[in-house]
């Protein structure tokens, strides 16, 4: 019901997720002829997580924002405070599909539940163990399998760059524009 509501343009639909990535990636699938080996070289550290958390609202729109380490309830709050400022702002109701995460869920989370609804931003719980109802999920593999894979990163900086550039050509090749959110404080993990 929700996806044919945004289909006919009564409300805004968009999907939340988070996703991590760090400086090796798994290596992807490729053809060598026989006797040739495929070879990456790794960097001396592993280095930290790069999360991200994202909203995609399909052939419109792509908005995350990136920390190193985990996303914590601040950042989500801030994220979920903009899109309700914005559902208010256009007067249109706009519903977050996501799972449950411990952050989507916290106490602090769900005191700010009737405010955002009362700005017009509604959260559409999926059931646990459904990620596949998530589109998110895929641009995530994507991400992953299609922008990155293959590739070692020499600290989390490259890494950054290579995500901001790798969202931004799934965002051109999808027609959809893609925006980075900038956090208000850093991250504690």
């Amino acid at each position: 019901m929700l996806e044919l509501s945004a289909a006919t343009g009564e409300i805004d639909l968009k999907y939340l997720d988070e996703s991590g990535f760090c400086l090796w990636s798994e290596p992807s699938y490729t053809y060598y002829f026989r006797g040739e080996q495929k070879r990456l070289e790794q960097t001396k550290r592993r280095g930290r997580r790069l999360s991200i958390i994202g909203f995609f609202q399909p052939l419109i729109s792509f908005v995350y924002g990136l920390v190193i380490g985990g996303v914590n309830r601040e950042s989500y709050i801030q994220m979920m405070e903009q899109e309700a400022l914005d559902a208010q702002a256009t007067g249109r109701i706009r519903v977050i599909v996501q799972d449950n995460g411990p952050i989507h869920r916290c106490l602090e989370v769900q005191k700010l539940w009737s405010k955002w609804e009362s700005m017009g931003l509604f959260i559409f719980f999926l059931p646990k163990y459904c990620s596949e109802m998530n589109p998110i999920e895929l641009e995530w593999q994507h991400l992953k399998k299609d922008e990155l894979s293959g590739q070692t990163f020499d600290d989390e900086l490259d890494l950054a760059y290579a995500v901001i550039d790798g969202i931004q050509a799934r965002g051109d090749r999808g027609n959809y524009s893609t925006q980075r959110v900038k956090f208000n404080s850093p991250q504690t993990g």
